[in-house]
């Protein structure tokens, strides 16, 4: 569930006019912005941007851009693009930038679903006029280029059935592969990069009753290199989401020094689909309150963008 609050009607003109005003004079009025964004879903979002961009000749997202700094600026970027575009914003920073993130490709390849993966897919070919897969390709190498473009060209079944049969043959090609006995690497991209989300989960439940450990706590000792690091990052967000996401928002804020890149991105986007559940495990899993934690690591107008997408105002 989401902790997104926003009105169910408003005038997209009357935003428009207000975030105006907020860039007049020395300095944005940041708590507006906060006000208005932070209490608008996706669609009423992109209403405010195209009445801005008729009203004043400007586009929202560049002036934005210019009145806004440091962790807020990046939060509120990413919040107020179209969900396919800033995913698509996402995927190119991570594969792109000088320190890569291959866990955040595996991360949003698996956790979207086969008709997100395929809009964010356009959105990037749009915005950076080539195709996702391509600078997959291009920015790797080896095993891990094969499971990355294999993630993010995957175009899986949706469906609930599963067999039983190909889930037990599997979890041993996983196996195998894992340790790198008489396994392949390939054989275990193919799997995880084809078959459908609950053909999989069987997999990784078949696995742990043969094993007698789950594939993600074999992967997790396992994990000396990037391709086995990503595997297992796909492999748990396929598995349990909201337990991938909850750990690492925890991860992120206990840190020495909060990572806020990842706390933005869980926050940002999830807010309208499970952060709720995502706030509860971590509830019951830390003896705290999300907003508690967060409130605690970060400061400023960030940390009221924050609050105010967890659905608790400062």
């Amino acid at each position: 569930m989401a902790t997104l609050n926003f009105p169910a009607n408003h005038s997209p003109q009357a935003d428009a006019e207000a975030l105006r005003k907020a860039f007049h004079g020395w300095g944005a009025d940041e708590k507006t912005v906060i006000a208005i964004l932070g209490h608008r879903n996706a669609h009423q979002r992109q209403e405010i941007r195209k009445a801005y961009e008729e009203i004043f000749q400007e586009d929202l997202v560049r002036r934005l851009e210019g009145e806004l700094n440091g962790d807020f600026e990046r939060a509120v970027y990413r919040w107020i693009l179209e969900p396919a575009d800033s995913k698509a914003v996402l995927f190119n920073v991570a594969v792109r930038n000088a320190k890569k993130d291959y866990n955040v490709i595996a991360e949003l390849a698996t956790v979207l679903s086969p008709d997100e993966l395929l809009v964010v897919r356009r959105a990037y070919h749009n915005r950076y006029k080539r195709a996702l897969e391509e600078d997959m390709a291009a920015h790797t190498s080896g095993h891990l280029r094969q499971l990355l473009v294999g993630l993010v060209s995957s175009f899986r079944y949706d469906g609930n059935e599963i067999n039983p049969k190909l889930a037990e043959t599997e979890a041993d090609i996983l196996h195998n592969a894992i340790k790198e006995k008489k396994g392949s690497r390939e054989e275990a991209i193919r799997i995880l990069s084809t078959r459908s989300k609950s053909q999989l989960i069987a997999t990784f439940n078949r696995y742990r009753e043969i094993h007698g450990v789950s594939i993600s706590k074999k992967l997790l000792d396992e994990a000396s290199d990037d391709f086995l690091k990503a595997f297992h990052t796909a492999v748990r967000c396929i598995n349990d989401p909201i337990k991938y996401y909850e750990k690492l928002i925890r991860n992120a804020i206990k840190r020495v020094g909060t990572d806020e890149d990842a706390v933005t991105r869980v926050i940002v986007t999830r807010a309208e689909k499970d952060l709720k559940q995502i706030k509860e495990l971590f509830h019951k899993r830390n003896s705290v309150a999300l907003e508690q934690a967060l409130a605690k690591e970060t400061c400023g107008d960030y940390r009221g963008l924050l609050l105010t997408l967890l659905g608790k105002e400062e």
